[in-house]
């Protein structure tokens, strides 16, 4: 697949990832709801790779990167990720990963050394102005005078653990070692951590059997996890952690749609704004990198 059609798969998924999550709030804590996904994706990942006579066999070292990726992009960012929810409505969360393209323009130079391009810079600014203009409606609605703080903490923590994931499974792409036998031991790792949290934490690994959180369940496993994850390790590939992060600034505009749809917010003119911003700023960060290839 074209990295623009990766690109749209991603976002389209992960945009619709963040309504399914509240439907795992509840009954079940966040930690073991993080544990059951990713390893129910591991499991299905390992499958795969069964299926196609690829090997898991790696050193110690190896290892050791992969858990590292593992716990900060598939455990403690998504725990984090669950907590938020917890205390702010879907979209909003969504909003906190527009900033993920400049931390991982960032990341990229610092430990990297990789250059920031003007290019690069004013898109993600475009596309950052743009999602808060989409939102700036909704932020209002939460009232200045008692800002959702608990939220917004779990937000940036998600936010710079997943952007910490993101340069490690660059490290990882560069050290050579293959997508798919990356995410398989990266989710597993992942799921590893958050059952360990959970049991530190003493909570119990009860589970819903509900219709809403068993198919919310799976489509984030299936879907959001496995889908989704394979098309944002190879755009990480292709055009580097700090483009294959300005995901996270397109994934809000369709949790807007998503939040319409189901949670009555109406569009306005600054809805219409802020998209044309954010998609002009996807185009000024990603077409340098198509036009390479």
């Amino acid at each position: 697949m074209s990295n623009l059609r990766v690109f749209v798969a991603c976002v389209a998924i992960w945009g619709t990832t963040w309504l399914a999550i509240k439907f795992q709030l509840g009954v079940v804590a966040p930690e073991a709801s993080v544990a059951y996904r990713f390893l129910l994706a591991s499991l299905l990942l390992y499958a795969y790779c069964r299926a196609r006579g690829l090997s898991l066999r790696f050193t110690g070292r190896v290892h050791a990167w992969i858990a590292l990726q593992g716990l900060l992009m598939f455990g403690a960012s998504y725990v984090s990720v669950y907590y938020a929810e917890q205390h702010l409505a879907s979209g909003l969360v969504a909003v906190g990963y527009s900033a993920s393209p400049l931390l991982g323009m960032l990341g990229q130079r610092f430990f990297f050394r990789t250059p920031m391009t003007a290019r690069v810079a004013i898109g993600s600014l475009l596309g950052i102005c743009g999602i808060a203009l989409v939102f700036a409606p909704e932020i209002a609605e939460v009232g200045a005078a008692a800002p959702p703080v608990l939220g917004v903490a779990w937000t940036l923590l998600s936010v710079c653990l997943s952007m910490l994931g993101s340069l490690a499974a660059h490290r990882n792409h560069d050290a050579g070692i293959p997508v798919w036998q990356n995410m398989t031991l990266g989710m597993l790792y992942g799921a590893a951590f958050a059952a360990v949290l959970n049991l530190a934490l003493g909570h119990s690994f009860a589970f819903d059997a509900t219709p809403s959180y068993v198919l919310s369940l799976l489509y984030l496993a299936v879907c959001g996890s496995v889908l989704a994850f394979a098309g944002y390790l190879t755009l990480i590939g292709r055009i580097g952690a700090a483009r294959a992060s300005y995901v996270g600034v397109m994934v809000p505009i369709i949790a807007l749609a998503i939040s319409a749809l189901f949670e009555g917010f109406h569009w306005q003119l600054l809805t219409w704004a802020g998209m044309a911003l954010a998609l002009a700023g996807n185009v000024l960060v990603l077409g340098n990198a198509s036009r390479r290839r």
